[in-house]
């Protein structure tokens, strides 16, 4: 596996790893940290409201921040270190993500071969409930809620007309740039 570069005071993810080019766009200013002000920012840049935004941040960065700080002491700020964000993978997931931050491409399939049964490549809102309900573990309550709030998220901003979260939307999720797709589509929005 690569590893992460910063170059300068540009922090670049490893290219094989999905869930740091993932959380790498909340890192508003690329220094491979995430404060909570750039959770707000980027979650506010790809569509959500402030309360959203506001509880995201604060959910997302005291949740991940000690994980992803070795041998280093709590800190106020609650930084995300993105090189480290492999080591703050939650439980009760899909499995998507290998625990080095890859991704598993047969993992990924299995969600849609499993649980997309109305349409093969798009997941109804229940379809997502029983895929959730799938995932849980035993005496896993944090990875259970961590879990159903990414998916909630995903699915309230990016389910089509008719309610169906896209295979390939989820691909983007997974590897971060339906993040800037996002940002890029409410940018043309306000300014056409």
């Amino acid at each position: 596996m690569a590893s992460s570069v910063s170059t300068g005071e540009k922090f670049v993810p490893d290219e094989d790893n999905f869930l740091q080019r993932h959380v790498a766009f909340f890192d508003r200013n690329k220094d491979g940290i995430v404060y909570p002000a750039e959770t707000f920012q980027g979650f506010r840049a790809i569509g959500c409201g402030y309360l959203l935004s506001g509880f995201a941040s604060l959910f997302i960065n005291m949740g991940l921040s000690r994980q992803t700080r070795p041998g280093k002491g709590f800190s106020f700020s609650f930084p995300i270190e993105v090189k480290n964000i492999q080591l703050a993978k939650h439980g009760s997931d899909s499995g998507v993500y290998d625990k080095d931050g890859r991704f598993v491409a047969s993992k990924f399939d299995e969600i849609f071969a499993k649980h997309a049964k109305t349409h093969h490549d798009a997941l109804t809102n229940e379809e997502l409930k029983q895929l959730l309900n799938a995932n849980k573990e035993p005496n896993d309550r944090k990875g259970w809620i961590a879990g159903y709030t990414e998916w909630k998220i995903l699915y309230f901003l990016c389910k089509d007309k008719n309610g169906l979260l896209h295979k390939e939307t989820v691909k983007a999720a997974y590897d971060g740039s339906l993040f800037e797709q996002l940002e890029k589509q409410r940018a043309f929005k306000k300014h056409p």
